[in-house]
């Protein structure tokens, strides 16, 4: 699944935790508090992003305060499982800006999504004209988050 484990020098780790930080450090900020100077810390960040490592710079947005007040975890189970199903189901739903987050599942379901709505009653009409108009979905149920209690954008670094 994707590229082989890279290997991370104390350096690289501390340029990591700091950008998990604050995504906003200017170079010459990142690189006095891993403490190098502003080129070879600017090479290292680059290597970084080259190698994979580093995928994007992203602001983390409240969906609260843009107006979502509802998130549901949708597990879909699709009436066929061939590549050419699984393939057009997964690209109609990388179109829905709705849906925050789409992972293909083992068990009982084939797919679980992240989706936000406005309220209750929006996310209905979102789950009929939306996610039941999906390519092949044979089932689908749905579980609304009651409390956000950890939500980690980054994957811990190795020690």
């Amino acid at each position: 699944m994707g590229k082989s484990h890279i290997k991370l020098d104390r350096i690289d780790r501390r340029i990591l935790e700091e950008l998990q930080a604050d995504a906003r450090l200017s170079s010459a900020d990142l690189a006095e508090r891993v403490s190098l100077t502003t080129s070879p810390c600017w090479r290292r960040v680059k290597r970084l992003e080259e190698e994979g490592l580093i995928g994007g710079y992203h602001a983390r947005l409240n969906p609260r305060r843009l107006g979502y007040q509802v998130m549901a975890m949708v597990q879909i189970s699709l009436d066929k499982k061939d590549a050419a199903t699984v393939q057009a189901f997964e690209d109609a739903v990388q179109g829905i800006p709705q849906v925050l987050a789409c992972f293909r599942i083992s068990g009982r379901y084939d797919h679980q999504l992240m989706v936000v709505a406005e309220d209750l009653e929006a996310y209905g009409v979102f789950a009929g004209n939306e996610i039941n108009g999906l390519p092949s979905v044979k089932e689908v149920y749905t579980a609304f988050v009651l409390k956000e209690v950890k939500s980690a954008t980054n994957p811990p670094l190795p020690g």
